[in-house]
């Protein structure tokens, strides 16, 4: 790929599968020292051994709960003492509880701001100082097109996710110029819970089969599918790397062209 990442030190979070994986490949394959994260001891333990087989650099995996305070401590401390550095962090949540502004509660709210909001704030604060000691240091976060774009059912993601970009866009200018900040906004892309989704879709009747059902997801983008997890982990690695060195405080839509916004 010739992201010029071999030897740097990436850590993503929520990275044992979907598009945290599909980053953090990417970087495995650059020959980049890796550090996953998961909540599930096996399927993370499963990502490493994957992982690790990619490239030249070491991979390793650390398990913890991006709403605890203490277990995003316990990451980035991992992180510093196997490698003594850290590079590039990438941070990845899982979305929120789908649903109407109607049927959701008070504390939903809050549920959906310790997770896709604080976990951030956490993360870069822990990793702050020795992303601005790389020569490299950079942060991207991976949020959802509903930034841009209002999702029905999802008030969560759209009203809570928009506070990352505003932090984001503060950090390009704070941090700049030891640590760029960036941020990418996925559509759907054919993850393991896109896979899911679509698999109960046919149990229920609505789909043929799974190939079909991803077909149909696919068929109102303009490139017609929907997007494979490495198309992003590419984006991701590329705003990671030094060939995007004047690329700082931007949110770059991964969506096909399905948006219809104009920024």
């Amino acid at each position: 790929m010739g992201f010029q990442l071999s030897g740097n030190v990436a850590l993503v979070t929520a990275s044992s599968s979907g598009l945290g994986k599909a980053s953090a490949e990417i970087f495995a394959e650059e020959d980049a020292n890796v550090v996953v994260n998961g909540r599930d001891s096996g399927r993370l333990e499963e990502a490493v051994e994957e992982l690790d087989k990619l490239g030249e650099g070491e991979v390793i995996g650390v398990s913890g709960d991006l709403t605890n305070a203490e277990d995003i401590e316990n990451l980035v401390d991992q992180t510093l003492e196997e490698f003594g550095q850290l590079d590039h962090l990438v941070t990845n949540v899982g979305g929120p509880p789908s649903g109407s502004f109607l049927e959701t509660t008070e504390k939903d709210w809050y549920e959906a701001y310790d997770l896709l909001v604080m976990s951030v704030v956490r993360l870069v604060k822990e990793c702050v100082d020795p992303l601005k000691e790389s020569e490299y240091g950079t942060i991207v976060n991976i949020t959802s097109r509903s930034v841009k774009e209002a999702i029905d059912s999802l008030v969560l993601s759209n009203s809570v996710r928009m506070s990352v970009i505003g932090l984001e866009k503060t950090l390009s200018k704070e941090l700049a110029p030891e640590v760029r900040a960036n941020a990418v906004l996925p559509a759907p892309h054919e993850t393991e819970r896109i896979r899911n989704l679509v698999e109960q879709g046919v149990e229920r009747g609505e789909y043929e089969s799974v190939q079909s059902g991803l077909e149909e997801r696919g068929s109102d983008n303009p490139m017609g599918r929907i997007g494979q997890p490495r198309e992003l982990g590419e984006v991701v690695a590329f705003l990671s790397s030094p060939r995007s060195s004047y690329v700082n405080g931007v949110s770059i839509p991964v969506d096909g062209g399905d948006g219809s916004s104009n920024l």
